[in-house]
């Protein structure tokens, strides 16, 4: 089986908020925490006290935005729709997120820029809190240290390529790609390129069996069950 077409669509949308936080959010990044406490380490030593504060506002925005995007993933009343419902809040998030943009000129300063940082940060932990309960063990959109170090281990260890894990990777840089092209092309719009990914996924996740694809019991139900339509976690994709 294909790997759904919404978890690579959600991936690009994670690559691209990624790269229009980095350039014109205050130089940290959305989704990928690690990296943040590392800058937040680095300005507390060099005395930045601007990109300490940015750091800090993305990790928070990260942080409240998990149990958003999980609880609403793991609603009792029908799973696939709580999927669904947490994909429409990050989507309502983003769509804020460029009008906010927009009345800016695409260039927010101040307040303006920490409240986007906040936002955009916040739609990222929405959605790794969706996929962390939603999708197979091991599978995530927008961080993937793991995913890559898992592909170069089979690769080393068995000779084994994992096509479909590196193709989820590879969509985490397309879709900076295209964020930092609309942060450079057309800026006053760039937002609208990680919201319209996001609706897109939504839309194919409505159709993707509901979504059965990508979807899994919680960690309480599945026991040691694989996911529908997925190989064992250690076993090559």
């Amino acid at each position: 089986m294909s790997f759904p077409a919404s978890l690579l669509l959600l991936t690009m949308a994670a690559g691209a908020v990624n790269a229009i936080g980095f350039v014109a959010l205050g130089g940290v990044f959305t989704s990928v925490m690690t990296a943040n406490m590392g800058l937040l380490g680095l300005a507390a030593g060099s005395g930045r006290a601007g990109l300490a504060g940015h750091s800090l506002v993305a990790i928070a925005g990260f942080v409240a935005g998990v149990p958003i995007g999980g609880r609403l993933a793991a609603t009792r009343r029908g799973r696939p729709a709580g999927v669904r419902a947490a994909l429409a809040v990050e989507l309502v998030i983003l769509c804020g997120i460029t009008a906010g943009w927009a009345s800016q000129g695409g260039r927010p300063d101040g307040t303006a820029r920490l409240v986007l940082l906040a936002a955009a940060a916040l739609a990222m932990g929405c959605q790794s809190g969706t996929i962390h309960v939603a999708a197979p063990a091991g599978v995530s959109t927008t961080y993937l240290t793991g995913s890559l170090t898992s592909v170069l281990r089979e690769l080393a260890t068995s000779g084994v390529f994992r096509a479909r894990t590196a193709l989820v990777v590879v969509m985490l840089p397309l879709g900076a790609l295209f964020g930092g092209l609309a942060v450079s092309r057309a800026r006053e719009a760039a937002p609208a390129v990680p919201a319209a990914l996001v609706l897109a996924a939504l839309a194919l996740a409505w159709r993707e069996a509901a979504p059965a694809l990508w979807w899994r019991e919680s960690r309480t139900d599945r026991g040691s069950r694989p996911a529908p339509g997925y190989p064992q976690p250690d076993r090559p994709l």
